[in-house]
């Protein structure tokens, strides 16, 4: 019995393989294949035939499904531009609406949805006669039916048929189902930006909504929300009033809905904080923000995950929060590390890493959860960690951090490197001790497998330590040199090449690199070869005891293959003989004493240093802006001067450069964003250029940004520029007609500057009319006499003939009538008179200048943080920081500032300024001005206030 049992499962065991198996064949899909559309090879004359069902009310009864199927075709073709002719799309929209017969619900739906997407492209006439059908709709008993009517109906009507519904509208908000509410608040919020005059209307429904915030459904409190901010948008009172109301009253059960309030709260103290109506620590500024942050800080104690995290992250974006501020918001985004939950962990680890960078000894507490955190299954969740731990760990933990970071490293996509990359380099710059291991641990991964990209990111970082750590510059080099030994990338190589040229000549050992060098001469392709030729070069040029050897090297390149490499090197031997016989090198005898061995540098007349070591005064973008500024300049083209970069305009540094030269911090899981394209430069001179009598005063020296003299809300907006000559100030007012009914004729702006002693007005030019919605110019030209510039302030006033019009024609009705409009005062200052321009190498400018013409001050600064201070000096100055100095880098008592420009009248000006914090909480500020003119030194000076 047990071996029949036996014989018999075994039979029907082998059976089952067998049966799985051909089950497995069956359902096979090899690699090969591809998911292939059922919509893919559509034919728009099979679908019209297809179409022709929607006139047969049998096959409409009793197969919907099919024409679903139909529909979901012809929405196909919609969208893949196969667009229809318009007697096709009137025929099918004909039969569409013949669907409303069907009590289908999903047939239902597709009408509601194909009514929606053809509602923009059909003829208006044929969308009018299915709004009785929605109508109906809208009003009957099935929620269904209302919602989608009520979503649609708004798509395609407009303001004068929305009066006709409104009140089905209006009931519809306050409706008992949720489905019928949440549809009508977001049709409200669709057509509140579809017209100003649909906007009018769904103003008026503001009680509606404001009921339906009240409501049980969670979503209806969603769009409720969002809608009555949509409509109180630009009253500020009013959205204090409905954040207020909202947050202490508690109604709000919603979490989408707490979600968009934090979002709100967080908002609104922004705006305190920015219009100065609040400063220093939320929890002592303003009432509307101590009020918000209570509200922030009790919602990191609601049930719901998204609003806890919302509200922790608007806690630690608050502006000017302190520590003790964002203590509470730091200790949930500790709870959410350890949560099972991906998305939580990443978006708290995400917060965390951006709090980081402004405040890491606050989030260092985390330090044990974020080491938990490297070996995390998401890749971006263990690469912020690395990131954050590198900028919150101590100088006894970066040993401890890099093996970590070593065996994490081989196993995260480029992208991620790129992001620890940079966070190295700031641990570099954090503590300077540790360049030796930071920099020996880079160079490393430069020899590991990876992309352009990611080497690229290696090499500028070390580039960039170089330059704000010396120490780091020697044993840099040579990890470069041994980095280009075996690089594929040709840019890379050719980069490194003349960083070589540039920096290694002036090490302790120039020599040393010249092996590296001259490989990439003989095994290299053309253009690295070019760039080593001009390495070479450039040592010879600094250092004479070179000059020999490496001109037995270029004899080698003369007959080059490439015409580059080969020109370079003709050209350069020629130079370096003529230079070499000029200035013969003696070497110093063996015996001589290290002392007495004069510095290995060219003679100051030397002819190959001059010519391969001293740049441009200008890069040639600059070059370019200023030739075009040049020849913009009338008649300047028919002056018998010779053009050189002396007669050349100046050219100011603009914020589009300084963003160029800023490296773009990549967030671990977040696309890379492309940095942003360059608009269009705009001469603010030609405006002035256009102008005869304006052009006839000369050349401008520079423009200023545009100040504001009124809100950009006012009936008439009105900004100032001033552009700065040598003997004239010329103000350029723009104004803006924002009043639809009026016109404005013969506008001036009239100043009062009897307390400006060295300007006086000369003459203005009126803008003849402004009608609504354009933008004119009206100028004022003032002389500007002999002395020492000083601040001014003139009292400004817009005057005009206001002249009524009919808004829809634009015809005149009545009489005009003069009006007068205050504005805010005008400054004039120092600064307005100083350009931007920065140098290249500023400690040799500041040596070069010498301190015959130097003033030296202190000054006692009502600043509470460096970072303010050295902003404020920049603005008072009106210079150019230098040097990345700029910014503050470190958390230090001090920060040294380094800034250039030019004065009006040509007149270079350099200024370093020590800015630090006082034992009592303020700021010092000692700052040394030098220039080529001591009234000038003095009057930069005297700008600090």
């Amino acid at each position: 019995m047990n071996d029949d049992t036996g014989e018999g499962g075994g039979y029907q065991m082998s059976n089952m393989i067998k049966e799985v198996q051909s089950l497995a064949e069956k359902f096979k899909t090899e690699d090969d294949e591809h998911f292939v559309s059922p919509y893919a090879n559509l034919e728009k004359a099979q679908v019209l035939q297809e179409a022709r069902i929607f006139h047969d009310p049998t096959a409409v009864r009793e197969n919907p499904r099919k024409c679903c199927t139909v529909i979901a075709q012809l929405l196909h073709l919609q969208n893949t531009g196969q667009s229809l002719s318009s007697t096709e799309a009137t025929e099918v929209f004909f039969g569409v609406t013949k669907l409303f017969m069907s009590d289908d619900a999903s047939l239902r739906r597709m009408v509601y949805l194909f009514i929606k997407e053809v509602a923009e492209t059909c003829n208006p006439d044929d969308i009018i006669i299915v709004t009785s059908s929605l109508t109906k709709d809208m009003t009957c008993d099935v929620d269904l039916y209302r919602a989608n009517a009520l979503r649609v109906l708004t798509r395609i009507v407009d303001a004068a048929m929305l009066g006709a519904i409104e009140r089905y509208v209006k009931q519809a908000i306050v409706d008992a189902s949720g489905q019928v509410s949440s549809a009508a608040l977001i049709s409200a919020t669709q057509l509140f930006g579809k017209s100003p005059e649909c906007a009018a209307i769904v103003r008026r429904w503001i009680s509606e909504t404001q009921e339906a915030t009240s409501s049980q459904n969670e979503m209806v409190q969603y769009h409720a929300l969002q809608l009555l901010y949509q409509i109180k948008m630009h009253d500020r009172l009013g959205i204090s009033k409905l954040v207020t109301q909202f947050s202490q009253r508690g109604s709000l059960k919603s979490p989408l809905a707490l979600v968009l309030l934090v979002r709100y709260t967080s908002q609104l103290m922004f705006e305190e904080v920015r219009e100065g109506r609040s400063s220093g620590s939320p929890k002592e500024g303003s009432p509307t923000c101590r009020a918000g942050y209570e509200f922030l800080e009790s919602s990191l104690r609601h049930k719901s995950e998204i609003v806890v995290y919302e509200a922790a992250r608007a806690i630690c974006e608050l502006p000017q929060a302190e520590a003790q501020d964002l203590t509470p918001a730091i200790s949930v985004l500790q709870l959410f590390l350890s949560s099972p939950k991906p998305a939580v962990r990443y978006a708290a680890m995400k917060t965390l890493a951006k709090v980081s960078n402004a405040h890491p000894r606050v989030v260092a507490k985390c330090n044990e959860d974020l080491e938990a955190l490297i070996g995390d299954a998401n890749r971006s969740i263990a690469t912020l960690a690395i990131t954050t731990l590198l900028k919150t760990g101590s100088e006894n933990s970066v040993d401890r951090l890099l093996k970590q970071i070593s065996a994490f490293l081989s196993d995260i996509a480029d992208e991620y490197k790129i992001t620890v990359v940079g966070s190295l380099q700031q641990l570099c710059l954090t503590y300077p001790s540790k360049h030796r291991i930071l920099v020996g641990f880079l160079s490393n991964f430069l020899r590991e497998e990876g992309g352009f990209e990611f080497k690229r990111s290696i090499v500028s970082s070390i580039v960039s330590l170089m330059q704000t750590v010396p120490e780091t510059t020697e044993s840099s080099l040579l990890h470069l040199c041994e980095f280009i030994e075996d690089c594929e990338f040709t840019q890379l190589s050719t980069q490194i090449l003349h960083l070589l040229g540039d920096l290694g000549p002036t090490t302790s050992a120039p020599a040393r690199y010249i092996r590296f060098i001259y490989n990439r001469v003989i095994l290299e392709n053309s253009s690295v070869r070019a760039a080593a030729v001009s390495s070479l070069v450039k040592f010879a040029a600094r250092c004479p005891s070179l000059r020999a050897s490496i001109l037995s090297l270029l004899n080698r390149s003369v007959d080059d293959e490439d015409d580059e490499t080969r020109d370079r090197a003709a050209v350069a031997i020629k130079i370096l003989e003529t230079a070499m016989a000029d200035h013969p090198y003696t070497a110093p005898n063996e015996d001589t004493p290290p002392e007495d061995i004069p510095e290995d540098k060219p003679d100051p007349d030397d002819q190959a240093s001059y010519l391969y070591l001293e740049g441009l005064p200008m890069d040639f973008s600059k070059l370019e802006r200023s030739l075009k500024a040049y020849v913009a300049t009338p008649a300047a083209m028919d002056s018998p001067e010779p053009i050189t970069f002396s007669v050349l305009p100046v050219v100011e540094d603009t914020a589009e450069d300084d963003i160029a030269t800023t490296p773009v911090e990549v967030v671990p899981g977040v696309p890379a964003q492309k940095a942003p394209e360059a608009a269009p430069a705009i001469d603010p001179s030609a405006a002035v250029y256009a102008i005869p009598e304006l052009a006839a005063l000369g050349r401008i020296f520079r423009s200023s940004s545009p100040v504001d003299l009124t809100e950009s809300e006012t009936e008439y907006v009105v900004r100032c520029v001033k552009h700065i000559l040598p003997a004239h100030v010329i103000l350029q007012f723009t104004i803006q007609n924002t009043i639809d009914d009026q016109r404005l004729d013969n506008v001036t702006v009239s100043i009062d500057g009897s307390d400006a002693e060295l300007l006086e007005v000369t003459g203005e030019i009126p803008a003849e009319q402004i009608a609504y919605g354009k933008t004119e110019n009206c100028w004022v030209i003032l002389e500007r006499k002999e002395g020492t510039i000083v601040p001014v302030t003139f009292a400004c006033e817009l005057n005009f003939s206001v002249v009524n019009v009919d808004p829809a024609t634009g015809e005149e009705e009545g009489e005009g009538f003069q009006e007068e409009y205050p504005l805010e005062d005008l400054g004039i200052t120092t600064s307005d008179f100083m350009a931007k321009v920065a140098v290249g190498d500023f400690r040799r400018s500041w040596e070069g200048m010498t301190n015959a013409n130097e003033v030296l001050e202190k000054f006692a600064l009502q600043f509470k943080k460096l970072e303010e201070a050295v902003s404020a000096v920049i603005d008072f100055l009106g210079m150019m920081p230098c040097d990345g100095t700029g910014v503050v880098k470190s958390s230090g008592k001090a920060h040294m500032l380094h800034m250039s420009g030019v004065f009006v009248g040509g007149k270079n000006v350099l200024a370093r300024a020590q800015v630090g914090m006082d034992g009592g909480g303020g700021v010092v500020l000692k700052i040394a001005v030098r220039s080529e003119d001591k009234e000038v030194s003095r009057m930069v000076a005297d700008c600090i206030h």
